[in-house]
């Protein structure tokens, strides 16, 4: 069985990753024993991932007939926290979109990352009123960006305090946004209170919703630590340097090719 396992990673390297990807996705629930991440954001598994609860008070969970709402427990404690202090500064609940499958590792379509359970994305979007289960399902993105900048009518201060508390959270490594997003948030701080821009990146798309990704959890001496974010806010040169590139629309996708072979540990997480 692991030589069985060994060969399925090496396929996956080999031959974009499809049949690993595959694999993965087909597994409906988590591994037992004790939480860990095993790996990295973009080449990694999870061992006892824990499910987001649905009906959890102060956000939604979008689609979720793609079994993408299992994470870290240090992932479900970040929603469920970020969830009660966006209701308790009178922010609408929000719309938790994709984190990772039950046991983490490749998936069939959509994203690179979001393999190790530290990664979820949440939506710009607030409806004033819950989503309907069709609406769940097929949701409608609303773009926070036009040109250069962001969009009178669709950006709010609500995203810029809701950016703020996911930024200030305990465990939070950085948060991708759109470069516009980022350099309409740099102009409009004073810059002695915009240091938790420095945990916002800015990345291509990421218009209508941001990505936060979490450190490496104690519990986890297999997760592979990220690069540290550079020093200062990132405003200046870095974020001006993203406006020069076609940010929006984000450039084309293509179907996920896993070229980094998982982690040998990830073999007897999926067994």
């Amino acid at each position: 069985m692991r030589l069985h396992l060994n060969l399925l990673v090496l396929m996956a390297v080999l031959c974009g990753g499809k049949a690993v990807a595959q694999d993965w996705y087909q597994v409906n629930g988590p591994s037992g024993g004790p939480a860990a991440v095993i790996g990295s954001a973009a080449a990694g598994c999870l061992t006892g991932g824990v499910a987001l609860p649905q009906g959890g008070e102060g956000y939604q969970v979008l689609r979720p007939s793609r079994n993408r709402f299992w994470g870290h427990p240090d992932t479900i404690r970040f929603v469920r926290n970020l969830a009660q202090a966006a209701q308790a500064g009178g922010i609408s609940p929000f719309l938790v979109g994709d984190m990772a499958q039950p046991r983490g590792g490749p998936m069939a379509f959509g994203h690179g990352s979001h393999q190790n359970g530290l990664d979820v994305d949440i939506w710009f979007h607030l409806p004033k009123n819950p989503l309907r289960r069709d609406e769940i399902e097929a949701p409608v993105p609303i773009s926070m960006v036009q040109g250069t900048g962001t969009n009178s009518q669709t950006w709010t201060a609500d995203h810029i305090r809701l950016l703020e508390l996911a930024a200030r959270a305990p465990g939070v490594d950085r948060i991708f946004v759109n470069p516009a997003i980022k350099q309409s948030l740099c102009r409009g701080l004073p810059p002695d209170k915009r240091e938790w821009l420095a945990k916002l990146r800015p990345w291509w798309g990421h218009d209508e919703h941001f990505h936060v990704r979490l450190a490496c959890p104690a519990d986890s001496p297999l997760c592979e630590v990220q690069r540290a974010v550079p020093d200062g806010d990132g405003c200046g040169a870095e974020v001006e340097s993203w406006l020069a590139k076609p940010t929006l629309p984000a450039p084309p996708s293509k179907p996920h090719r896993q070229t980094r072979a998982l982690p040998a540990a990830c073999g007897t997480v999926l067994e």
